[in-house]
């Protein structure tokens, strides 16, 4: 998600360049009440007109505000570019200058990739989270591409096969499906790892980090063999917080999160606590 002028505008990576969805720049330009209808009905009129603007969508997926991903309009910085002169706005210019700065910020990642990682780690420092914090959520962002790129070598290939296996690993791991995790934190679209306590930060880098172990070491082969040492993999994690659980007498699964209070707050209230 980026933000321009307060309104989220959601991207994805393919073909290693940002793609941005349409709908959401017809609403952060018009403040159309329903940015979909807005870029559907444009669409349309481009299309009787014979612009040849439409030909740079592609259909790629992104996630809604129910957590699911879903088949979205996107089109990379030129084909916005193209886009945003058929949509009279005085926020147009503005976000041309904002989408340069985007787009040069991915070249500058692609050349320097440490610039991305200090970049994330200075958007959680912006956002309220403790140093002790970033560094394990940054860890098990590390943990989760080694994972994802060895299920991409095994050949796991469908968006909806990843969401299966890490749903099997949370739920080894923790006894609850991610989506049952964010409810009992009472989260709706948030991200549920932006809102994990450290001990749920590490065990679910234990979970998908003895799953690529356990991928590699069984040579899995395609989804069915993947998922087994998904739920091998999430049940290493599961045993040891089950052990800590006994020994501590606390569940590790919290219903804490950081919708209206800071994490690096919350972390120096419980120290003065204690």
């Amino acid at each position: 998600m980026a933000v321009f002028k307060g309104k989220g505008i959601r991207r994805t990576l393919h073909k290693n360049e940002w793609w941005f969805s349409i709908a959401d720049i017809c609403g952060a330009l018009t403040d159309s009440i329903d940015a979909g209808a807005y870029w559907r009905k444009l669409k349309q009129r481009l299309g009787e007109e014979g612009s040849e603007v439409v030909t740079f969508c592609h259909g790629l997926k992104l996630e809604a505000p129910d957590g699911k991903k879903y088949e979205t309009d996107c089109a990379d910085t030129e084909g916005v570019f193209r886009i945003i002169q058929s949509i009279p706005s005085p926020k147009a210019e503005p976000f041309k200058r904002w989408l340069a700065k985007v787009g040069y910020e991915r070249v500058q990642e692609i050349e320097d990739p440490e610039l991305a990682t200090k970049r994330t780690r200075a958007l959680f420092k912006a956002k309220g989270y403790s140093d002790e914090w970033i560094e394990k959520r940054m860890r098990g962002i590390a943990v989760r591409e080694e994972l994802t790129d060895e299920w991409k070598k095994r050949d796991v290939k469908k968006p909806k096969e990843y969401e299966i296996l890490t749903a099997e690993i949370a739920k080894a791991a923790f006894g609850v499906t991610p989506s049952a995790h964010k409810e009992i934190k009472g989260l709706e679209r948030e991200n549920l790892r932006d809102h994990m306590t450290d001990l749920e930060l590490i065990f679910t880098m234990l979970g998908e980090a003895s799953t690529t172990a356990i991928a590699r070491a069984d040579d899995a082969r395609g989804f069915p063999a993947n998922r087994y040492a998904a739920v091998k993999g999430g049940g290493v994690a599961g045993k040891a917080r089950k052990d800590l659980e006994k020994k501590t007498g606390k569940r590790v699964v919290s219903a804490e999160n950081y919708l209206t209070e800071p994490e690096s707050r919350k972390r120096l209230e419980r120290e003065q606590h204690d």
